[in-house]
């Protein structure tokens, strides 16, 4: 009896420890297609909780203990690794989202416009939400004119995304679950399929396959952002996470050397920084010392041209389509293309005059490992 009540502790805690340890950001977990057995436990989490628990119980119950301050500390201990990989190092333990959200105008705002946003326009109405807190929360719920959208954002990869929630005709409510391949992963509460943060797809679960729709956003700084769209609303911080929220500007500047969410300023290296590029099914990226030092940078995607355009604050790009060749310059944050004629356009490309606007393409800022792994074939 005694033998299956160690059975039953030892089978307990290895279970709880690797329930977590698959789908955390430790050592050597996320370096692995860990993905399937990570699931795997999560689903018959119940299922081996019983099996483990009743040979503990079995085994306590028909043993006689000599030494019963031993087995009470061993329960102890169990008891304190259950709670903690359960309540305290799971994700959505670690991370909050919020019930509600606080948009503000320009003249309300209390936000420094030095902070980084992820910019969203639909129609005539624009909305900026500071990674600051995206950084902490990984996904908020937003409707821009009556459409709902799920604005999400992941340090670990430093992928900015934006999607519809809307699954098969029913907004999908979602958690945080973990991660895979140092990428956020949200679980829907209805079928409990996993999807990955900067794909949108379903992985694994019973809609797997499925895609979330993505929605076009922009990476700014907030300053920028203001210029571009006076009539913005933006995030405001929810005081009941103020004490989470990142104070420094070290993660979005690039300056921070921390494991996880830090940058190196080499070009070539995992954390090092691209522009990735999705077009017409294609995909491309930019590495982002090269767009600092040439400003403007254009590629070939599917026989259709692309530039990526940085500004001065080594923060705000822009990508378009370029229906003219002639590789575009920035004079005073104006977009000026010599073709057959001097064309000028706003940084939000829109035409001037009667002129057509030029076609937003997909960019993203993010860790050179995120990008070869998520988005590049």
């Amino acid at each position: 009896m005694k033998k299956i009540f160690y059975l039953g502790l030892i089978g307990l805690l290895l279970f709880e420890i690797c329930h977590v340890y698959f789908i955390m950001p430790m050592p050597g977990s996320q370096q692995f297609n860990t993905l399937p057995l990570a699931y795997f436990l999560h689903c018959y989490r119940w299922l081996f909780r019983v099996i483990f628990g009743l040979a503990l119980a079995l085994g306590l119950l028909r043993s006689q203990w000599k030494n019963k301050p031993l087995v009470a500390l061993s329960l102890i201990a169990l008891a304190a690794m259950v709670y903690v990989v359960n309540f305290i190092m799971a994700a959505d333990g670690l991370f909050k989202q919020p019930k509600t959200i606080t948009l503000v105008d320009v003249k309300a705002n209390k936000v420094d416009t030095n902070r980084l946003v992820i910019g969203v326009v639909q129609g005539d109405k624009a909305r900026a939400y500071p990674i600051q807190f995206l950084g902490y929360h990984h996904f908020i719920y937003d409707d821009i004119d009556g459409k709902d959208i799920l604005v999400t954002y992941c340090t670990v990869c430093r992928t900015g995304r934006v999607y519809s929630p809307i699954v098969e005709g029913v907004k999908a409510q979602f958690r945080l679950v973990g991660m895979d391949h140092f990428n956020a992963m949200m679980e829907d509460e209805s079928t409990h399929s996993w999807w990955q943060q900067a794909t949108g797809e379903a992985v694994t679960g019973p809609l797997k396959g499925k895609q979330l729709p993505e929605i076009y956003s922009t990476q700014t700084s907030l300053a920028a952002w203001i210029k571009l769209y006076p009539h913005t609303l933006i995030l405001q911080p929810n005081p009941k996470f103020k004490d989470h929220y990142d104070t420094s500007l070290k993660y979005e500047s690039g300056q921070s050397r921390k494991d996880l969410t830090g940058s190196n300023p080499q070009s070539g290296a995992d954390k090092s920084w691209v522009v990735g590029l999705k077009h017409q099914g294609k995909t491309k990226y930019i590495d982002w010392n090269e767009l600092k030092r040439k400003r403007i940078v254009q590629v070939e995607m599917d026989q259709t041209k692309v530039f990526v355009v940085l500004l001065n604050d080594n923060k705000s790009f822009f990508a378009y389509e370029n229906p003219f060749g002639a590789v575009p310059k920035l004079i005073h944050n104006t977009l000026v293309i010599e073709a057959d004629k001097r064309y000028t356009y706003p940084l939000n490309g829109r035409g001037i005059g009667g002129s057509q606007s030029l076609k937003p393409v997909k960019a993203y800022q993010e860790f050179l490992h995120s990008w070869k792994h998520f988005s590049q074939p």
